[in-house]
């Protein structure tokens, strides 16, 4: 594995280590969809990795409603990043919502929910922390504790997207294509759609299993301009493997 393979995905973002601790996804929302036999659970690990790196300023802001702490904490020991010391140093903030219900749509809860996350931001602002990663992991699992109501849902995700343009945060959600496939116009994830400025999305291969290849990540930069003012509404595509203590990306046709 060649270093430039390595770095594919954060070639594809703007992750890119040029000295400064400025974080290319501030202001940003970003979406990642996945499926069943694909999971891109690694997409946010590795997002989180990075924006709590050691030369990072960013603090995250995490909303887990599909596994408890440990099961994070496990995984990211692997990669080299330890959850407890971070949560120490105010730069992870865990939201437990496994046991969290919704029931009919619950706005209330919602917005109790919303007011706890800004609650935490404000208290960032105020210890100069402006670089705040918020994550959702994952928002199928939310729409489904509210018994499939996804308006509720969707009102809360406005709430925290309006976080990216008054204070620049970055908001990252994963969600579940397939469980969407069968209807004629989903309206979550097309609304979501419409609110992200980067969508990314892991598939299955097209050609069926392989070996050395788990699947296909998209990367689509939607209408942002970069620090050069280049365009970036652009689409990426790579194969991607992941392993124990990490995920490796190579270019298309490099692996069989």
């Amino acid at each position: 594995m060649n270093q430039r393979a390595s770095n594919l995905l954060d070639d594809a973002l703007g992750l890119v280590d040029d000295g400064s601790k400025a974080w290319p996804l501030s202001g940003l929302m970003v979406l990642v969809e996945d499926r069943v036999e694909t999971s891109a659970a690694f997409v946010l690990h590795h997002l989180v990795k990075r924006a709590l790196s050691p030369h990072s300023s960013n603090v995250v802001v995490f909303l887990a409603l599909s596994q408890p702490f440990s099961h994070y904490d496990r995984v990211f020991r692997k990669l080299g990043c330890n959850l407890g010391a971070q949560s120490e140093n105010n730069k992870f903030f865990f939201f437990d919502m496994l046991m969290s219900e919704f029931p009919g749509g619950d706005e209330g809860g919602f917005v109790a929910l919303y007011g706890k996350i800004e609650k935490v931001v404000s208290f960032l602002l105020q210890e100069n922390k402006k670089c705040i990663t918020i994550v959702v992991d994952d928002l199928s699992l939310m729409e489904a504790a509210t018994n499939g109501s996804s308006n509720y849902v969707l009102d809360f995700l406005h709430y925290c997207h309006t976080l990216t343009s008054a204070f620049g945060c970055t908001l990252v959600a994963l969600t579940h294509e397939d469980i969407y496939l069968g209807m004629e116009r989903p309206t979550l994830i097309l609304q979501l759609e419409y609110l992200a400025d980067i969508l990314m999305k892991a598939e299955p291969l097209a050609t069926g299993l392989a070996t050395d290849v788990h699947g296909q990540l998209t990367v689509l930069n939607i209408g942002k301009w970069d620090r050069q003012r280049s365009s970036r509404n652009r689409i990426c595509n790579f194969h991607f493997r992941v392993k124990e203590n990490g995920v490796e990306y190579f270019s298309l046709g490099n692996r069989a």
